[in-house]
C-alpha cells in the first residue's frame, strides 16, 4: 500500500480542503501517514495569502525537494492557493516538483497522485467553481474539535487582498449538505465547531437571496452532541441585530467573535475598499458588548497600508487602546500583485511599517494581559486538550481562546485525571506568561 504524507499551510479553510483530499485518497485505498517524511508522495497544500506565506510554502516545498533527492520520498504535489495563483512559475522554478493543481482540481487528486507515482509530470488548472464543496473528510484536528466550512471564494474585494483572484466568487454550500457534516462530525466526537468561510456573515445571500447565517446556527444548535460553536471571520458591515441576539440568548454559541476589522480610519477603510469608520465601528462594538456581556472579541489591523499616515497610525492605535480587544493580531501591510493596493502610491517603507506593527502587537499583548488577569478568581469551562509531562500540568481552551491563534489555560488536578474532549471546570489562581492558570474543580 503506498503512503501519503500532507502538510497544509496557511488558513483553517485551506485545512477543511486538505482534509477531503486526504479522504478521497484513503477511500481509494492509500495510507495516509502523520510525518510527511514516511510517505512515499507528499502533498503541499500551499497557502498564498501574503509574501510570508508564499515563503513559507516554497521553504517546505524546497525541505520535500532534499527528501526527495536522498530518495526517503517519490514524489512532491503542489496543490492550495499558491498553486492556483502561480500556475506556470511553480515547475519552472522548482523542477523537483512533479504535480501542480490548482483548486479546480482537487477532486482529482487520486489520479494525479497516482501519476505522479508512476513518474508523470502533471499540471491541471480547471475553472476554481469545480472545486468541491461538499464530500467526505479525514479530520487532522484533535478529536474534539473540527472547522466547518460554509462557503469559500469571497466577492468583498479588499484593494490589498488576494484571495478573490485566487479563490473566485463566494459560494454558499448548501445548509443540508452543511447540517449533514456537522452531525457526521458529531457522531465521530467533535464537541466544538469552528464556523468559517472568507466572510462567514455573508452565508447564503449569493444561494437563498439573504443572509443565512443566524438560521444555520440554529440549526447547528440542534445537533445534540455539539458543546460549543464559535463563529470566525465575521465580517463588521453584516453582523446583524439578528446575530447578536442569537449570540446572546444561544447558549452554546460562545460568547466569541472574530471581526477582522483591519483598520479604523475611515479614508483608510475606504482605500481598503472597505466600509466604516472609527465612529460606526465603536458603535458596532459597544452595541456587542452591551448585548452579549462577557464577550470576548478577536480581531486583526494591518499596520503600513498605502497612503497610511502618521495621524491614521495614531488614531488606530488610541481605537485599539479605546475598546480594548480581548484578542488582536497585528501584520504588516503586504504588496501582493495584481491587487489594487499594490500600485497605490505612497507605500510605506518596510521598515516603518515594522515600526508600527511592533508597536501595536506590544499595546495590544498589554491589554491581553490584563483581560487575563481579570480572569483570576473565576471559574472557566475548559475543554481538555492534553497533559504537558515537562510541566506536569493539564491544558486546554475556554470560551475566550480559537485554536492555533490565541492561548491556552493550564491547569492541575488532585481528583480524576481528564482525557482530551473531556469539558472541566477550572479556578483561575495566577498569569503565567500571559497564559491563566488554574486548578480544576
Amino acid at each position: 500500500m503506498e503512503k501519503i504524507g500532507l502538510v497544509s499551510l496557511g488558513c483553517a479553510k485551506n485545512r477543511v480542503d486538505a482534509e477531503m483530499m486526504l479522504y478521497k485518497l484513503k477511500e481509494n485505498g492509500y495510507e495516509i501517514v502523520a510525518d510527511e517524511a514516511d510517505g512515499d508522495a507528499v502533498i503541499v497544500n500551499t497557502c498564498g495569502f501574503i509574501e510570508s506565506a508564499k515563503t513559507e510554502s516554497i521553504d517546505e516545498i524546497l525541505e520535500l525537494a532534499k527528501l526527495k533527492k536522498e530518495g526517503r520520498i517519490k514524489a512532491i504535489i503542489v496543490t492550495g492557493c499558491l498553486a492556483e495563483r502561480y500556475q506556470k512559475e511553480i515547475f519552472k522554478e522548482l523542477y523537483e516538483v512533479d504535480a501542480v493543481i490548482g483548486i479546480g482540481a482537487n477532486n482529482d487528486i487520486v489520479s494525479v497522485v497516482q501519476k505522479a507515482l508512476n513518474g508523470e509530470k502533471t499540471e491541471c488548472f480547471p475553472q476554481k467553481t469545480l472545486m468541491p464543496l461538499d464530500g467526505g473528510r479525514l479530520q487532522t484536528t484533535p478529536q474534539a474539535f473540527a472547522y466547518l466550512k460554509v462557503a469559500d471564494g469571497c466577492d468583498n474585494c479588499c484593494s490589498y487582498c488576494a484571495i478573490p483572484l485566487i479563490r473566485g466568487r463566494f459560494r454558499s454550500r448548501k445548509m443540508e449538505s452543511i447540517i449533514e457534516e456537522a452531525k457526521n462530525l458529531a457522531e465521530n466526537g467533535v464537541k466544538e465547531l469552528l464556523v468559517i468561510a472568507q466572510d462567514t456573515t455573508r452565508y447564503g445571500e449569493d444561494i437563498y437571496g439573504k443572509l443565512m447565517l443566524p438560521e444555520l446556527l440554529r440549526e447547528l444548535c440542534k445537533i445534540e452532541k455539539i458543546h460549543w460553536i464559535r463563529l470566525l471571520y465575521c465580517y463588521p458591515d453584516r453582523i446583524t441585530d439578528e446575530l447578536i441576539g442569537l449570540i446572546a440568548s444561544e447558549e452554546k454559541i460562545l460568547n466569541y467573535i472574530d471581526i477582522p476589522l483591519q483598520h479604523c480610519n475611515k479614508d483608510i477603510l475606504h482605500a481598503m475598499n472597505r466600509q466604516g469608520g472609527r465612529e460606526i465601528l465603536t458603535a458596532l462594538l459597544n452595541k456587542i458588548r452591551t448585548k452579549i456581556p462577557g464577550v470576548v472579541l478577536r480581531t486583526t489591523f494591518i499596520a503600513g497600508f498605502p497612503g497610511e499616515t502618521e495621524e491614521n497610525f495614531v488614531e488606530l492605535s488610541e481605537f485599539v487602546n479605546d475598546i480594548r480587544f480581548e484578542r488582536t493580531g497585528c501584520f504588516t501591510y503586504s504588496q501582493e500583485e495584481d491587487t489594487k493596493a499594490a500600485v497605490m502610491e505612497n507605500q510605506i517603507p518596510e521598515d516603518e511599517k515594522s515600526r508600527r506593527q511592533e508597536i501595536l502587537v506590544n499595546q495590544a499583548q498589554t491589554i491581553m494581559d490584563e483581560f487575563n488577569r481579570s480572569l483570576l478568581g473565576k471559574t472557566l469551562t475548559v475543554l481538555t486538550e492534553g497533559y504537558d509531562r515537562l510541566a506536569k500540568v493539564y491544558f486546554g481552551r475556554s470560551y475566550a481562546d480559537a485554536p492555533e491563534v490565541d492561548g491556552k489555560v493550564f491547569f492541575t488536578t488532585d481528583n480524576k485525571k481528564p482525557i482530551p474532549g473531556d469539558f472541566v471546570e477550572v479556578k483561575i489562581n495566577d498569569v503565567i506568561d500571559g497564559d491563566p492558570i488554574g486548578e480544576m474543580i
